[in-house]
C-alpha cells in the first residue's frame, strides 16, 4: 500500500473529520473511497466517449429497424 501525504485548507479538513466521524470511519477510508468514487466516474466517461467515437449510426439505424412499431405503454408517452 502506498502513502500519500495531501495539504488541504483546514475548513476541508475539519468537515472531513466530522463526515468521517459521522460515518464511524477513519478520515483515510473516507479520503480513499472519495478518490474511488470520482476515479470511477472519470473513467466511466472516457470509456463513454471511446465508444461513442466507435458508434455507427447506420449500425444504430439496422438495430433500431428490428423494434416493433407501437405505442408507448401508459407513462413512457413523450
Amino acid at each position: 500500500m502506498a502513502t500519500m501525504s495531501v495539504r488541504l485548507p483546514e475548513s476541508l479538513h475539519e468537515k472531513a473529520r466530522e463526515l468521517a466521524k459521522r460515518e464511524g470511519i477513519s478520515i483515510n477510508q473516507l479520503v480513499t473511497t472519495a478518490l474511488a468514487e470520482k476515479l470511477s466516474a472519470l473513467l466511466t466517461e472516457e470509456y463513454i466517449e471511446e465508444r461513442a467515437r466507435r458508434a455507427s449510426r447506420e449500425k444504430f439505424e439496422k438495430a433500431l429497424s428490428k423494434a416493433p412499431d407501437r405505442e408507448p405503454l401508459p407513462g413512457d408517452e413523450l
